[in-house]
């Protein structure tokens, strides 16, 4: 499934909120114009009331001024309607039968109300002066009205024009965001160029300039290229190493096997033979740590279960057993009284400790004696002590002995078997430990232990 684009993305997360709150702002611009509309018409019905009274006074109901006149035919609200009578209810000027009110009004006060006028709803202002219009001097009503909807259509034509308006300024803005937004990403797109520019071997850092907000991707992705970069050099190393030490068991084995043709002594061809089965088991072995480091190396997914630790050493210290003593050495082993229950994988925790028994087999020397095993629980963890009183490691050549293909002394081994057990050992969540002494070498296995039950 196709992600959606950075560009298109931003483009909607910016846009819908900016369109809420426009129509928002449209909504709340539309009622305060209709009530600002609202007052402004009544103010201008109240312009209107005072000129036509203002006139009616002065001319005593004849005709009213050019400038009333323009207030009126002026009006935003539509057409206004005029009516007044002077005292006694005479009638004065405008037109007849003004719309009246349902309830009395108040004196002396501009008052306004809603009415039907000939069908239609009307904004009414009545005012009640005294005034004396000739000789007769009494209550003067003055009548204002508006047509309703003249009024709601004129504050519909300007709430529509400011719709308009903000509508064409978002379209404005969605434009500018769109092109906006390309402008903003152009910065990721020469990233992406540059990058794509590179060959499968330029692992090096990315040193382009980047805006802020993407330097952490760019740190991370440097990083990531980093630990490529190492990883690279280390299997590269690896296969070296490794060809290195294939090497020289292969030829072995196959100056073996072509002098064996040649051997006519019954003597000499059975020794070739063995010499032949050994290199050939040595090369195996030899196989088989490689691909167990390597497997270790890059985290191959493993069962993880719980066992019995002293259930996995009794097995590998009962198939050890035979060639421990047909080197004719002490060989024991104590296991602990309680069951050691850890999780893990039984056959990588065989294989280390079986690293650990031909490491002492083949460095601990011809003083060796014997080789002791057991296992105890100490302070939450389940621990295997293999110990022997052979050569021994000196405590400033430990570190070396762990490493890969390093070897302390000429000799059998191919400077695997410690860095197997590391790496089992870092699976395991576990250590092992080195106490290097005058008569031997003692190691220990530290697993983390799990609760019985």
């Amino acid at each position: 499934m196709r992600a959606m684009s950075l560009r298109l993305r931003l483009f909607l997360v910016i846009l819908p909120p900016l369109f809420v709150v426009s129509g928002l702002l449209g909504w709340w611009r539309f009622e305060v114009a209709q009530h600002t509309s609202e007052e402004l018409f009544d103010r201008a019905l109240l312009s209107a009331a005072l000129a036509i009274s203002r006139d009616v006074a002065i001319s005593e109901g004849d005709a009213l001024s050019p400038s009333t006149r323009r207030v009126i035919s002026d009006a935003g609200g539509g057409e206004l309607f005029y009516h007044v009578t002077g005292p006694g209810g005479v009638y004065v000027t405008g037109y007849a039968y003004p719309p009246r009110p349902e309830t009395p009004v108040a004196r002396d006060l501009p008052s306004y109300y809603f009415a039907t006028y000939r069908g239609e709803d009307m904004r009414v202002l009545r005012m009640i002066e005294n005034r004396t219009i000739g000789i007769l001097t009494g209550d003067t009503i003055v009548t204002v009205w508006q047509r309703v909807s003249d009024r709601r259509a004129f504050a519909q034509e300007l709430a529509l024009r400011a719709a308009a308006l903000m509508a064409g300024l978002m379209a404005a803005l969605a434009l500018v965001v769109w092109f906006g937004v390309q402008i903003g990403l152009r910065p990721l797109n020469d990233l992406q160029a540059a990058i794509q520019q590179r060959s499968p071997d330029e692992l090096g850092p990315i040193r382009r300039a980047v805006p802020h907000e993407v330097s952490g991707v760019v740190a991370t992705l440097n990083r990531l290229l980093g630990q490529v970069q190492d990883s690279f050099e280390a299997h590269q190393a690896f296969i070296s190493d490794a060809a290195h030490q294939l090497r020289n068991p292969a030829a072995a084995i196959l100056t073996l096997a072509e002098t064996l043709p040649q051997m006519q002594d019954g003597a000499e061809r059975a020794n070739c033979e063995d010499q032949l089965i050994h290199a050939a088991r040595k090369s195996a072995r030899l196989s088989e740590q490689l691909l167990s480091l390597e497997r270790l190396r890059y985290n191959e997914s493993t069962a993880m279960t719980s066992f019995d630790l002293n259930t996995v050493v009794e097995e590998v210290c009962r198939d050890f057993a035979a060639r421990a003593l047909a080197r004719d050495l002490d060989f024991s082993l104590t296991p602990a009284a309680e069951p050691l229950l850890v999780l893990g994988n039984p056959i990588l925790v065989g294989e280390a400790m079986i690293n650990l028994l031909e490491n002492a087999l083949k460095h601990g020397g011809t003083e060796m004696t014997g080789i002791v095993v057991q296992t105890r629980a100490e302070a939450g963890d389940a621990v295997v002590v293999i110990e022997d009183d052979g050569v021994g490691i000196p405590p400033d050549k430990i570190s070396t002995a762990f490493r890969r293909f390093s070897q302390l002394q000429s000799g059998e081994g191919s400077g695997l078997g410690l860095a197997i057990v590391e790496k089992v050992m870092l699976r395991h969540q576990g250590r092992v430990d080195v106490a290097p002494g005058e008569t031997g070498t003692k190691f220990c296995l530290r697993f983390p232990r799990q609760a019985v039950g």
